[in-house]
């Protein structure tokens, strides 16, 4: 017998650059799908939700680090792609991570997220861009205004009961301007102080990490990447399962996995609907 659920399976975001001593780009969001009709059988199907990646730090040269993948069943999301710091390039991932001065951002995933934007500047003035997130590119860093790129904005799913915004990127960092803003859903600001720390990812949400700012001697740490988030709903008519957290949304279960787990499904009803509750959400893919 086989049944359907919706699934939504977020990948971890990105972590920003610490600018070698200027700008660092904003962390990419993780990878962003949804699927309205998967099908499952009677069987244990291993959730493996994806950590943030760390944040670069000028003090030890330490580059920022892409996120991890989240995976249910055949449904696998990329990890968000790191921001860039003058000595490493930023990275693809489900969403690309921003570039710093000078440098274009990275690319993302087609059907999970956007690509990283662009940073600008030359000496005294460096900005970089903001990551990509699932609902938008990163934008561009300017010099006038003085101004880093914001986080790409993310996508909205009301899986959950609830409409939410997740995933969304980074923004850059910044040495003398304004840092740019975490995109919606979950990215975090990036710096413009010497010595400061940008702003993590919010944690489940796959949100990018903000990019550090600083100074011609030294710069801050970039922001960690928020993790991943594992989300499977169904008619309660037409199956039992374990798993997550469980909570009832009307004639629906929610599973949620805010970490690594199991989704078993124990039985499945001899007849069952042919779709679930309707959940908005923009990107898709098959089983």
């Amino acid at each position: 017998d086989m049944a359907t659920v919706q699934a939504l399976v977020i990948a971890g975001g990105g972590g920003g650059g610490y600018g070698n001593e200027r700008d660092g780009g904003g962390g990419g969001a993780g990878g962003y799908q949804y699927n309205a009709a998967f099908t499952v059988t009677v069987q244990a199907y291993t959730v493996t939700v994806g950590g943030g990646g760390a944040g670069g730090i000028n003090s030890s040269a330490t580059l920022a680090v892409a996120g991890s993948d989240s995976v249910f069943s055949t449904i696998t999301s990329t990890g968000g792609g790191r921001g860039r710091n003058q000595t490493g390039a930023s990275v693809a991932g489900g969403s690309g991570g921003g570039g710093s001065h000078g440098q274009a951002g990275a690319s993302g995933t087609a059907g999970q997220g956007n690509a990283g934007g662009s940073g600008a500047g030359s000496d005294p003035i460096f900005n970089a861009g903001g990551g990509g997130g699932a609902g938008a590119v990163g934008a561009d860093a300017t010099t006038s205004p003085n101004q880093a790129g914001a986080g790409g904005a993310g996508t909205a799913s009301s899986i959950n009961g609830t409409s939410t915004t997740r995933a969304g990127g980074g923004g850059g960092g910044s040495e003398q301007g304004t840092a740019g803003a975490g995109g919606a859903g979950g990215g975090g600001a990036g710096d413009a102080t010497v010595n400061g720390t940008a702003t993590a990812g919010t944690s489940n949400t796959g949100g990018g990490g903000g990019g550090a700012g600083g100074n011609s001697s030294t710069s801050g740490a970039g922001g960690a990447g928020g993790s991943g988030v594992v989300i499977i709903r169904y008619v309660a008519a037409d199956l039992s399962a374990t798993g997550g957290t469980i909570t009832d949304v009307g004639a629906d279960k929610v599973h949620t996995f805010n970490s690594s787990g199991t989704f078993e499904v124990t039985s499945i009803a001899t007849t069952t609907s042919t779709s679930t509750s309707t959940s908005t959400s923009t990107t898709s893919t098959s089983s």
